[in-house]
């Protein structure tokens, strides 16, 4: 077998071009590393000792990076699991997910816990997996060492994050937290949600728990305004630390994301694919399997996130795959309220948004900058994820982008197979997904290949 295998194809998503170009992108595959980008198609005879794959017309992108996933393994593993969790984001192309600190227990909030999850993720990962730290009150003097064993950044909730081993911090706690880590390179990622004391608590009483708009009207947007206005004031005292907001849902708080990014202030934003996808005014009665938080949000609140996203407001989609299991989710009796906040997602993105988009008039470079390069960059994996480059990983997907499926429940690759996605008709399709130059998924070869996983933790 050849040591290296060369990529061809008539579209190839390049850093630095407006649209996909013919071009050939070589990995030596031992080293898991792109040695060489051609741009032109190659030939069997140009690269004689080189395994060449010609994909004719189909694209090929760089993998994906999906920054903001719960894979709940040790503890709740009942829920997702390394094991499936990273067989769903192989399957649609996403190459590296990024675990969040919480959902598992012990939650990522010191470095015995690090460790724990890490031993656990231990042989079962098919695609590579990085890790979040956890801000609650108290660990703040945790936060240095689980930078030096390897964490990505930081995240913390300004409201109950609805487990109780990982509860939300208040001002103090956060000015703590900045506080140890403001002359690092890392992030700190807020759940930008919060409930002040003057804040109206809505009342249940006479309340349709089955009604979507009852759930909407309970988390309004002025809990995500409040709560970026804090983070934004404090930002100003450390204006040299990174922060991020993660699943933007609500239009009203783009203006004071806009102020401070034109400030200078380090700022970033992610939203979601159901955010971009999806409608309150769509959501049929009795479905917990919308129920997110912040909440999916009218369709006019779409459209202003579109926008903020192609002007670089907003600067990255993830999905925040948050699954539980069937009971938690009150399937049987549709009870929004108490059911588990959480939309699953993993293996479906880029269909999602490639469907959507071409509502926007958005390119495939578009997308890549998206899910790829600005993810990568918020993890601080911008120097071997996200682009198809010399010295990145041979992170390589081969996808079409006039294919058609039907989602169904055989189709899904996650433990739990509720998502509100089912049914939908979604356009372009991971044929392949290569991780580090070695085929992993085949959709028209059944799936997985191979029965040992090669995804490695960041």
């Amino acid at each position: 077998m050849p040591s290296h295998r060369a990529f061809t194809s008539h579209n190839v998503v390049l850093p630095g071009h407006h649209q996909p170009v013919p071009a050939t992108v070589i990995v030596d595959v031992s080293a898991g590393k792109i040695t060489n980008v051609i741009q032109a198609r190659s030939t069997k005879d140009q690269l004689p000792d080189t395994d060449l794959i010609d994909v004719g017309d189909r694209f090929i992108l760089p993998g994906l990076v999906d920054a903001h996933v719960h894979l709940n393994e040790p503890g709740r593993t009942d829920w997702e699991g390394f094991w499936t969790g990273t067989r769903a984001a192989i399957s649609g192309g996403v190459t590296t997910v990024v675990d969040m600190p919480l959902n598992s227990i012990p939650p990522t909030t010191t470095v015995d816990n690090l460790d724990t999850k890490r031993s656990a993720a231990q042989g079962q990962c098919w695609c590579d997996v990085g890790f979040w730290g956890g801000v609650i009150p108290g660990n703040q003097t945790d936060l240095r060492p689980l930078l030096k064993a390897g964490v990505r950044g930081f995240k913390c909730f300004l409201i109950e994050s609805g487990v109780e081993e990982f509860p939300c911090v208040n001002e103090n706690d956060v000015v703590l937290a900045m506080d140890q880590i403001k002359d690092t390179s890392t992030v700190l990622c807020f759940h930008a949600e919060l409930e002040r004391p003057d804040t109206h608590k809505f009342d249940l009483h006479g309340k349709n728990l089955s009604s979507y708009d009852t759930f909407l009207t309970s988390r309004p947007e002025q809990l995500e305004v409040d709560a970026i206005e804090l983070i934004t004031r404090l930002h100003q005292r450390y204006p040299s630390l990174r922060l991020h907001i993660v699943h933007l849902s609500a239009s009203s708080a783009l203006p004071i994301v806009s102020a401070a990014k034109a400030s200078g202030l380090p700022l970033t934003v992610e939203t979601c694919f159901h955010y971009l996808t999806l409608t309150a005014e769509d959501i049929p009665m009795g479905r917990p399997e919308f129920k997110c938080c912040p909440p999916i949000r009218e369709g006019s609140n779409r459209e202003m996130l579109w926008e903020a996203l192609m002007d670089g407001t907003i600067d990255c989609v993830v999905s925040d795959h948050s699954p539980c299991v069937s009971e938690l989710k009150k399937m049987d009796t549709g009870d929004l309220m108490s059911a588990w906040g959480g939309i699953s997602t993993l293996g479906l993105g880029l269909s999602l948004l490639w469907t959507e988009s071409r509502r926007h008039g958005v390119n495939i470079e578009q997308i890549v900058d998206w899910l790829c390069v600005q993810t990568a960059k918020h993890a601080g994996l911008e120097k071997r994820k996200g682009q198809l480059d010399v010295g990145y990983d041979g992170d390589i997907v081969i996808w079409d982008p006039q294919a058609e499926f039907e989602v169904t429940k055989e189709l899904l690759k996650f433990k739990n197979k509720l998502t509100p996605y089912e049914g939908l008709t979604l356009s372009g399709r991971v044929e392949q997904t290569f991780l580090r130059g070695q085929l992993v998924y085949d959709c028209s070869a059944g799936g997985f290949v191979g029965e040992n996983p090669v995804g490695q933790l960041l």
